[in-house]
């Protein structure tokens, strides 16, 4: 997950619902008319109210988190909301929130997501505050930070790991699926060790967009607010559209920072997305190639076979990263999470040049930022499995030739990605035999009755929410958007931009937006 701290949107690239909005103003009160439950057996659960508590270990997922949390000006509480929304009188889930009150007068809450998806809210909500010391957004909100379904503290959680606690090894969750060969046997082991582990199948189940949505309206109304106040980033945006779908006059005020585009199928999303990459490869090499001794090279036209000829012989030649070993995934991985901001451009050549030398101890540190971890515990959290899960209750499920045709382009857009393997080799959905079909459903977001005036900001450079994404969802949405010339990937929470901070904290503060909107640059 773009910023002088710790990066907290992922890359969320591994791996027709009925849908009724709110028409009611009350902030303990449901949507009258939701199909999946009746108002009074939903009573129970927006009538609560949260009791605040310190941050203790229970509200961390690793030592550096506990860490964190420990030292951080926050109070946590759980949010208790119904296991699946169509049987509200069964099981029941725990989300981990988090509060960061107001440096002044608060005026309400501002409920965030830093995207993934599998990011943690709960440390997201403690960046934000530390991030913004002197914007509006902190002097007149509590941050509010929360674990989506599935995600780090919120119970049941995902955990799909190997016995070994590691994703080494494990085909089905490298950084770049659609590279690894799976069989039937894969596919089968991942579901089986995902339902152990997290709860059982059916809470697999409601790991999906739509489920968090309506958790947050659960705990829009736990907070005592009658409507919501939204900052989402990356997948972030998602969750807020599907938010704004199904109760679109809860809304108060929406940023949606980096955009998915609404309208985009799966295969065709993820394409954008690479396409971003490459272009955010090629501006990272130019600015290497200033120097002779960059290890890319001088020549614009050698780039990418340089940078393959660096990473290719990973695939059979794994070589020594701490007590480890990084392959050709981790490799690319530890690229990709450079390549959101160019602030890491230089640690993604010293890493480049690293392997050249046979050490693959940089990449994997930028690898493990994404994780959630240190380069020796490249395990900590749950962001992958959380992202894997999320994923399968949301992206269209891909045919085999839906894959081959993936990889194909993928490699034709993003040729430095190229693992240089057979495209059709072990080519099928990863997420073939999860226990139900996606529930999101794509497009999303469409045709949106009732919905207030929201804001879209979107960076030109963003490598891997394009541009060209987030002007589809202010179409879609109807949003004002905000444009931001330059590189990187998000920018609201950042606190490095005056003209963005202006707009963005003079809507969320006083529902004001500029007559004619400016340009940003970064």
């Amino acid at each position: 997950m773009k910023r002088p701290a710790r990066r907290f949107a992922g890359l969320g690239l591994m791996a027709g619902v009925l849908v009724v909005a709110a028409c009611t103003s009350g902030s303990g009160e449901q949507p009258a008319a939701d199909p999946s439950a009746s108002t009074a057996a939903l009573d129970r659960f927006y009538a609560q109210k949260l009791e605040w508590r310190a941050c203790n270990d229970d509200f961390a997922t690793s030592k550096r988190e506990a860490e964190v949390l420990a030292k951080a000006p926050a109070e946590c509480g759980w949010l208790t909301v119904p296991l699946d929304y169509a049987d509200p009188g069964g099981e029941a889930a725990a989300v981990a929130v988090l509060r960061v009150k107001a440096r002044g007068k608060a005026q309400g809450s501002l409920l965030l997501n830093s995207g993934g998806p599998g990011g943690s809210g709960v440390l997201f909500g403690v960046a934000v505050g530390t991030l913004l010391p002197e914007s509006r957004i902190t002097e007149r909100f509590d941050l509010i930070g929360f674990d989506p379904r599935g995600v780090g503290a919120t119970k049941p959680a995902a955990d799909c790991y190997s016995e070994k606690g590691t994703t080494r090894g494990d085909k089905v969750f490298p950084l770049v699926a659609q590279n690894a060969p799976l069989t039937e046997e894969d596919t089968r082991a991942v579901l089986d060790r995902c339902a152990a582990g997290s709860g059982g199948a059916k809470a697999l189940t409601q790991m999906g967009t739509r489920t968090t949505a309506r958790d947050m309206d659960v705990l829009r109304a736990a907070l005592g607010e009658e409507k919501l106040t939204f900052l989402g980033q990356s997948y972030g945006t998602r969750l807020g559209t599907a938010y704004a779908e199904q109760f679109p006059q809860r809304v108060r005020a929406m940023v949606l920072d980096g955009g998915f585009d609404p309208r985009q199928g799966t295969v065709e999303r993820r394409l954008l997305a690479y396409g971003g990459f490459q272009q955010a490869f090629t501006a990272m090499a130019a600015a290497c190639a200033k120097d002779a001794t960059c290890p890319l090279g001088t020549d614009p036209k050698a780039w990418t076979s340089k940078f393959q000829a660096i990473v290719q012989p990973l695939l059979d030649r794994p070589v020594p990263a701490g007590d480890r070993k990084l392959t050709f995934d981790d490799a690319l991985g530890g690229v990709i999470n450079g390549l959101y901001d160019p602030a890491k451009w230089p640690t993604v050549v010293g890493g480049l040049e690293q392997v050249r030398q046979g050490r693959g101890d940089k990449l994997l540190e930028l690898l493990a930022e994404n994780e959630g971890g240190e380069a020796d515990t490249v395990v900590n959290g749950n962001q992958t499995e959380a992202a894997f899960a999320i994923n399968c209750m949301d992206e269209q499920r891909l045919t085999p030739q839906d894959v081959i045709r993936l990889r194909t382009e993928t490699y034709e857009l993003a040729p430095f990605m190229n693992p240089g393997n057979d495209l059709a080799e072990g080519a099928r959905d990863a997420c073939e035999f999860w226990p139900a079909q996606p529930t999101l459903g794509i497009p999303y977001g469409q045709n949106i009755a009732g919905l207030p005036k929201t804001l879209v900001v979107s960076i030109t450079g963003d490598p891997t929410a394009p541009h060209k994404g987030s002007i589809s969802l202010a179409e879609t949405l109807d949003s004002a958007l905000l444009t931001v010339k330059g590189e990187g990937h998000t920018i609201v929470s950042s606190g490095a931009n005056k003209c963005v901070d202006t707009i963005a904290s003079d809507y969320l503060v006083d529902l004001k937006l500029p007559a004619t909107m400016p340009t940003c640059t970064k």
